[in-house]
C-alpha cells in the first residue's frame, strides 16, 4: 500500500531541509510540528547552500546530488501553507522575484516510495553561496538560527 492511498489522496505534504526540520531552533518549526504528521526522512534530487543562517535547494539533473531532509503531512493546508509561504517570502506581497517558490516535486521517502510533494525551491542566483556537498543542512549549520517574527503563530491548527 502506498503513503498516498493509505493516508488520501487528498492530503499536501511538504519536504522540509533547513530551518523548517524537527531538530531546527524556531518558532515555525515547532509550529509545523504541532499542525502536522511527521511522515519521515526523505531526499530530493537538488543542490543544497548555505544562504546566510538558512540554507536554499535548486534542483538538479545530476543524481549525485541528493538534499537530506524531512516530509509532513499537513493537516490543515488551507491555513498552515499561506503562514509557510510568508516565512518563506514567496506569493503575493513580496517583490518580484521573491526569494522562494513552492513547488510540486518528486521527492523519495526513506522507503524508496517517491512522492510528488510541495518544496520551497530557491528562485533567485546562488552565485557566491557556500555549497553543502553532503546534502545535509543539520550535519553542515554552524550557525544559530535566529528567530522568526510571530507571524501568526498562536492560531491553532
Amino acid at each position: 500500500m502506498s503513503l498516498r492511498s493509505s493516508i488520501g489522496m487528498k492530503d499536501e505534504f511538504l519536504f522540509v531541509y533547513g530551518t523548517l526540520r524537527r531538530d531546527a531552533r524556531c518558532k515555525m518549526s515547532h509550529m509545523l510540528a504541532r499542525c502536522s504528521d511527521f511522515i519521515g526522512e526523505a531526499t530530493y534530487q537538488a543542490k543544497l547552500y548555505r544562504v546566510t543562517y538558512y540554507p536554499c535547494v535548486v534542483p538538479s539533473k545530476d543524481p549525485a546530488y541528493r538534499v537530506q531532509g524531512e516530509v509532513y503531512r499537513l493537516r490543515n493546508p488551507a491555513l498552515l501553507l499561506p503562514l509557510l509561504d510568508e516565512y518563506e517570502e514567496c506569493g503575493l506581497g513580496f517583490r518580484e522575484p521573491t526569494e522562494y517558490v513552492r513547488l510540486s516535486q518528486e521527492i523519495q521517502l526513506r522507503t524508496g516510495q517517491t512522492l510528488s510533494i510541495w518544496v520551497y525551491i530557491y528562485n533567485r542566483p546562488v552565485r557566491g553561496f557556500e555549497p553543502i556537498p553532503s546534502g545535509s543542512f543539520s550535519a553542515a549549520k554552524t550557525r544559530q538560527y535566529s528567530e522568526t517574527p510571530n507571524l501568526g503563530l498562536t492560531t491553532s491548527c
